[in-house]
């Protein structure tokens, strides 16, 4: 292991890429992941399309102090925007995280909790088109670029772009070289 651990939520109506993605090259690099479902009735969350996926835990049966954690992650999918954005608990724990300098990333959808958490509108941020872009262009210094990372927060835009988000956390998580040996291993295009 590579002595990082990382928080990644799991909600009915996430978007299956986003989090699989990030998950698993999070876990190539050596990183203990733990899955956190919220507001999820039973041990796994149907995502987006239809797919079911299992949190290794739920919100209300564990305890999360940013100072054991270096990062949480957002998955996009409107369902789970939505959920994310209505928990408390959640929004408090990401400005946590936020305050302590540890990663904060948002991908897709998942932009719109980091607007409703209150992540500072000073930051640069990225999200999926339409709505969703519509709802944080005014209140942040809007990219289109496919990831953004400024300070501790790193946001993206949709499925096609989750392998650069995730490999983005590991770069900044971890550092470049395994990065870079990852898109190797997994034989990703030169330029992503």
């Amino acid at each position: 292991m590579s002595g990082k651990k990382v928080i990644v939520f799991l909600t009915e109506g996430a978007e299956e890429m986003e989090f699989t993605i990030t998950v698993d090259i999070l876990r190539r690099a050596k990183v203990d992941v733990t899955v956190v479902g919220v507001d999820i009735s039973n041990v796994w969350a149907t995502c987006s399309r239809g797919v079911k996926i299992c949190a290794d835990v739920k919100l209300q049966d564990i305890e999360i102090k940013a100072q054991n954690y270096d990062a949480v992650i957002i998955p996009g999918g409107g369902g789970c925007a939505q959920v994310l954005s209505a928990n408390e608990k959640v929004k408090s724990l990401i400005m946590e995280f936020y305050h302590a300098k540890k990663i904060v990333a948002f991908i897709c959808a998942g932009t719109l909790v980091a607007k409703a958490a209150g992540i500072p509108h000073t930051h640069k941020v990225t999200s999926y088109v339409g709505p969703i872009r519509e709802q944080l262009v005014n209140v942040y210094d809007y990219s289109e670029d496919r990831v953004v990372v400024d300070g501790n927060v790193i946001t993206s835009r949709g499925p096609g772009t989750t392998f650069l988000f995730a490999l983005t956390i590991v770069e900044n998580l971890l550092n470049a070289e395994i990065s870079q040996a990852l898109k190797d291993e997994m034989l990703t295009c030169s330029r992503l």
